[in-house]
């Protein structure tokens, strides 16, 4: 077996670049297998019907919780699908607003179990738990952009680097040195 021992900067670039792909930096060839998407938008519909069917032998309150148990489930299979299938840090967040949103409403038909304050303190609760949820979402996702941002900059100015040394050669070995500057940069 072959180790190799890179040089700090090379494991900074490496690292970089492991966070920009992990964080999401989606383009048109990140997106995700339509198959797989269609294939977990249909088992959601699957077991959205089914759990939905088993909430009809149920009365009162008990069938409202079990039918939004229903549609929490399958919101939440429907929008991790297609945050999967899009892969971008909106689609993520987006992904989260929708299941909390889901959740808070299964939460809240909980509390019509209960009455008088304690009530509306387990429906405040629920609302808070949601809020939450998207405030984070949203923080994450302003997180990741930064990063990407970053990224990007740190990109563009070794780049201005790479391409300042070319300056002082000439002829041929100029062109061969900006071509592999854009090249490894991206440019």
């Amino acid at each position: 077996m072959t180790t190799f021992k890179l040089s700090s900067l090379a494991q900074a670039v490496a690292l970089c670049a492991g966070a920009v792909l992990f964080a999401g930096g989606a383009t048109a060839a990140d997106k995700g297998d339509k198959g797989a998407y269609d294939q977990a938008k249909a088992s959601a519909k699957a077991a959205y019907d089914s759990a939905n069917k088993a909430c009809d032998s149920l009365k009162d309150n008990a069938k409202d919780i079990c039918v939004a148990e229903a549609k929490a489930k399958r919101t939440r299979a429907d929008e991790n699908a297609e945050a999967a299938y899009k892969n971008t840090p909106k689609a993520r967040e987006h992904a989260i607003h929708e299941i909390a949103e889901a959740d808070y409403k299964v939460a809240k038909e909980r509390c019509d179990d209960k009455s008088g304050n304690e009530k509306d303190v387990c429906v405040k609760e629920a609302k808070a738990a949601m809020t939450r949820a998207q405030a984070d979402a949203k923080a994450a996702q302003k997180g990741t952009e930064a990063k990407m941002d970053a990224s990007k900059d740190k990109r563009d100015a070794e780049y201005n680097v790479a391409a300042e040394k070319c300056d002082a050669m000439s002829g041929d070995a100029k062109d061969s040195c900006v071509k592999t500057a854009k090249a490894k940069y991206g440019k």
